[in-house]
C-alpha cells in the first residue's frame, strides 16, 4: 500500500503559471511565478516572486502568461517547459 502511493506522488507532474519577463535567448524565456506567503507574526500577506528558465519552441514576447511544467534537465538552468500560452500580451 505504501509503494503505491508513494508511486503515484512521484507521477503528479508539476505546473506553475507566470508572466514571461525575458525572451532574449533562442527558445528559452523567463517566466516569472508570483506567490503570496503569510508573515509568521503579522499575518500579513507578501508577494514572493521566483524565477524560472522555460523551454520554448515558439516564439513568445514579453508580458504573455504561460504554463510550464517540469521536465528533465535540458541545460544548466533550464528544468521547466512552455506547456500552453494563456493569454497573449497585447
Amino acid at each position: 500500500m505504501a509503494e503505491t502511493e508513494k508511486n503515484e506522488k512521484k507521477s503528479i507532474e508539476r505546473t506553475k503559471v507566470g508572466i514571461v519577463v525575458s525572451n532574449k535567448m533562442q527558445k528559452t524565456v523567463v517566466v516569472a511565478v508570483e506567490r503570496l506567503v503569510q508573515h509568521g507574526m503579522y499575518q500579513k500577506y507578501i508577494r514572493h516572486t521566483s524565477k524560472f528558465m522555460a523551454h520554448a519552441e515558439n516564439p513568445l514576447n514579453i508580458g504573455d502568461r504561460v504554463v510550464i511544467e517540469e521536465t528533465r534537465p535540458l541545460s544548466k538552468r533550464k528544468r521547466w517547459n512552455v506547456k500552453e500560452v494563456l493569454e497573449r500580451a497585447s
